[in-house]
Formats: structure tokens, C-alpha cells, sequence
């Protein structure tokens, strides 16, 4: 069976098209990502401007597009958090839906969360123990725990790289103060994070998946032996934080001259990695593993777990 599944987050349009079977590794076929940024689009009231569902719909249906060339048996097609909470994210979901010709699931934080700890856990095995999930998102921040398929703690914090750069960075490079408003925000929004995790027993893996944890990886990260043709790679706190300083003092147009910092995320890279910190040093924890799977694969297991 050849899936092609549409993610519509915040900053991209991406679609994987994979051919899958039931109880085995999924093969990737195609690839394709459409930058929209679409915090960029939000007024005040964070609804999306013409502008903005314009530059959605023409990178949805370049997706289907290309689904199609594919060949693809069925598209899964999923939203996000920036969509799902503008005020008029519902008229744009049908929009968007209609070009899809397909189903449009709307996800919660909560199911976000849930959807990368399984694509995490399927990576990993079983053999892995208890598992900590830390994923960046441009809307939100996701944390989850636990040692089966279903995390025991699934929280989803409003600390996307992109709503906290559109909130806070408005200068660029972001000025002194900005940043230290950045960090106070960050740091009482964490304290669910340490209050749901008091009592529980420590992770034997800290995961961290999205593009901003491979982002930052890449950049202040170290590159671990691997098996098989999918880079592995290691951050650690004390690396990351001498990183953030200096990327805070760059302007975004230089940070893709960096090692691992693309256009689409060079301008919520700083608030990335405030948020990457700040959650590790929430957690007690002193380095990360980087795992290539996240929500789309976990969008792709789960349904086939339901064929």
C-alpha cells in the first residue's frame, strides 16, 4: 500500500509518500515541503489573512499534486495547532479540505503528543524502557513519558518556536531584553512540565524529535554512529547554551550560513532554542537523543494499526 500524508503545521506544508505494510517498516517513496511561515499571516486577533490561507491552499495542493504523481493509495491529511486555533480556522480547514478531496484531521496538542511517542517508541523498541519525548513544534511544545505505546503524561505547552518569536523576538537579532522577557515566559509555562513529571521514575532514553531539535543538533550537536542510512545525533545542555547566545546575536538572513539552519527555521531558531534549554533543564536533563520518526510517522503506524 503506497500513503501519502499531508502535514499542515505552522511554519510547513509537508508530505511523505511511503510504502507500508501492516507490522513492517514503512519505506519512504517521495518527499515534499512547501515553506509557508504562517505565523507571519496572523493579525493581532491571530486570525490568518488572505495572504495567509492563499499561501496554504496553494501549498496543500501542490501536496495533493504531488501525492497524486506518486501514485498514492490514500491520503492522511492532518492540521496542527496554527490553523486549529485561529479564530477562523474552521472556514480554512474546509477550504483546505475540499482541496485535499480527502478527510482533514484536526489534531489536539494532547493527540500530538500521543501520535509522536508512538512513532518514538516504534523506533525505539520495547527493549528501550521508559521513554521522555520532547518535540518543538512552530505552535507548541509537546512532552510525554511512559514505558508502552500510550505515554502515561501528555502535555502540549504553548511554546512553538514560531508563536513565541511572533510574540516576543520582534526585533532581529532580538534585543537583550526581549530575550530575558523570552526566557520568563518560557520558565513559568515549564512549571507543569516539572510539576507532571515530580514522582515519576527517570527516562532510560530523553528523545527529542522535530526540525528545530535536528536543527539545533546539527548545529551545536554531535553525530553518533548509526545502523542503517539515518543519521543519529546527540545535544547536550551545556553545548545548546552557548549556542543560543550567539545565534540571538546574529541576524536570521547570516544563521543559514550555520550548519543545519535552514531558511524556513532561521527566523524562530533562537525562541527554538531558548524552549529546547529550558525544557531540558526543567527535566534535570543533560542531553538529548534526536530521533528521525516524529508525527507524521506516528499519523502513518497508527493507521495502519486500524486496517
Amino acid at each position: 500500500m503506497r500513503l501519502g500524508v499531508i502535514d499542515i503545521g505552522s511554519n510547513t506544508v509537508h508530505l511523505i509518500v511511503v510504502d507500508a505494510v501492516r507490522g513492517a517498516r514503512p519505506v519512504p517513496a517521495a518527499s515534499q515541503r512547501s515553506i509557508v511561515r504562517l505565523m507571519r499571516y496572523l493579525d493581532d486577533d491571530g486570525v490568518i489573512v488572505p495572504e495567509g490561507v492563499a499561501a496554504l491552499t496553494d501549498a496543500v495542493t501542490s501536496a495533493v499534486a504531488a501525492a497524486r504523481s506518486h501514485h498514492v493509495d490514500e491520503i492522511l491529511a492532518i492540521a496542527t495547532s496554527a490553523v486549529r486555533e485561529a479564530p477562523n480556522g474552521p472556514q480554512v480547514l474546509e477550504t483546505l479540505q475540499e482541496r485535499i478531496g480527502a478527510p482533514l484531521r484536526v489534531l489536539s496538542g494532547e493527540d500530538e503528543a500521543r501520535l509522536t511517542f508512538l512513532a518514538v517508541r516504534r523506533w525505539y523498541g520495547w527493549g528501550a524502557g521508559r521513554l521522555c519525548v520532547l518535540d518543538i513544534g512552530g505552535g507548541s511544545l509537546e512532552v510525554t513519558a511512559g514505558s508502552d505505546e500510550e505515554p502515561e503524561i501528555a502535555l502540549s505547552l504553548p511554546l512553538g518556536a514560531g508563536r513565541l518569536t511572533r510574540a516576543h523576538l520582534r526585533h532581529d537579532p532580538p534585543h537583550p531584553e526581549e530575550m530575558s522577557a523570552l526566557r520568563a515566559v518560557v520558565r513559568e509555562e515549564l512549571a507543569a512540565v516539572r510539576e507532571a513529571f515530580a514522582g515519576y521514575p527517570r527516562a532510560d532514553h530523553v528523545v527529542a524529535t522535530s526540525k528545530t531539535f535536528r536543527s539545533l543538533a546539527r548545529l551545536a550537536g554531535n553525530e553518533v554512529d548509526a545502523v542503517g542510512p539515518d543519521d543519529r545525533w546527540r545535544l547536550r545542555r551545556t553545548d545548546l547554551k552557548g549556542w543560543v547566545a550567539r545565534l540571538a546575536q546574529i541576524p536570521a538572513e547570516q544563521r543559514v550560513a550555520l550548519p543545519g539552519i535552514t531558511a524556513e527555521r532561521t527566523h524562530q531558531i533562537v525562541a527554538g532554542g531558548v524552549v529546547a534549554g529550558a525544557t531540558m533543564k526543567a527535566l534535570d536533563v543533560d542531553e538529548v537523543e534526536v530521533c528521525p520518526w516524529a508525527l507524521r510517522e506516528g499519523v502513518l503506524l497508527r493507521h495502519l494499526d486500524h486496517l
